[in-house]
């Protein structure tokens, strides 16, 4: 009996990407108008970013429904596999429910981890679970040890414009043009399963140093397990920035700095230009 990972396209990993890994991409519906798109399939960062930049409205995303789970883990059960889904947080998204439901249809061989995340933090779950699965844990195995260590997931990250939390309405006109006139970026976190604002910094380089500052008085970070950065928009120059003035967290303790791109359902609402980084923190 062979373990199935399946992880949702809130995770910004793509079709292929998962292909190549031995796992499955269960994409979410895109919306820019009537146009609708596969994250992960037929719409990838960069042609999102092309789009979001371009359009006056914010894009709308469709919820997983427990039919499209239900249809995906039959395929795996009737293969006689076990499978362990991971899933974007469920207080941003109603798709953990979804799955929920569905996974109660197949007796005990379905496994569903709300992951309390998104983006590059879901990502480095599905990391620790194909390593866990390489290490021949079964799906039980594979869900207990995972919905234990999503405690210690950190994400933080600094926007580069606060045009789109404007946009989406999540703060006033006013607060965004006085932010924007100071180069203020704001600093968000994963806190519970929902993104909240940490802090404020005038320009990136004290940005960087607040995520740092963050992360060194936090309890460090577990390089025995899986971490990442990202960044979203239509090139890395920032990210590469972030890097090198962060060297002091990286230098000595691990030799790559795995990093993605930010996708749709994070980059609807903080736009290009922001980076962020995901750890396990140390117990």
């Amino acid at each position: 009996m062979a373990v199935k990972i399946i992880i949702d396209s809130a995770s910004d990993i793509t079709v292929s990407e998962a292909r190549e890994r031995g796992a499955e991409l269960i994409s979410m519906e895109i919306m820019f108008g009537s146009e609708v798109y596969l994250d992960g399939d037929t719409l990838d960062s960069r042609k999102f970013f092309e789009k979001l930049i371009e359009c006056d409205d914010l894009p709308k995303t469709s919820q997983i429904n427990e039919y499209r789970w239900e249809e995906i883990f039959s395929k795996h059960v009737a293969n006689g596999d076990e499978v362990v889904a991971i899933v974007i947080s469920s207080k941003l998204s109603g798709t953990y429910a979804s799955a929920q439901r569905a996974a109660k249809k197949f007796d005990g061989k379905v496994f569903v981890l709300d992951s309390l995340n998104a983006c590059i933090g879901e990502r480095i779950l599905f990391d620790y679970a194909l390593r866990l699965k390489e290490e021949g844990k079964s799906a039980k195995e594979i869900f207990t040890v995972l919905d234990c260590a999503k405690k210690q997931v950190r994400v933080l990250a600094l926007l580069g414009t606060l045009k789109y939390l404007k946009k989406g309405g999540r703060i006033s006109p006013f607060v965004a043009f006085v932010g924007e006139t100071l180069n203020m970026k704001p600093v968000v976190g994963v806190i519970n399963g929902e993104v909240k604002l940490i802090g404020k910094a005038i320009g990136s380089k004290k940005g960087n140093n607040y995520i740092n500052t963050l992360i060194k008085n936090g309890k460090g970070v577990d390089f025995t397990k899986p971490f990442a950065c990202g960044y979203s928009g239509l090139d890395d120059t920032v990210m590469r920035k972030y890097i090198e003035d962060s060297k002091n967290i990286w230098e000595g303790q691990t030799d790559f700095i795995p990093v993605h791109e930010i996708g749709s359902t994070i980059g609807t609402h903080v736009g290009p230009g922001a980076v962020a980084v995901a750890f396990f923190e140390k117990e």
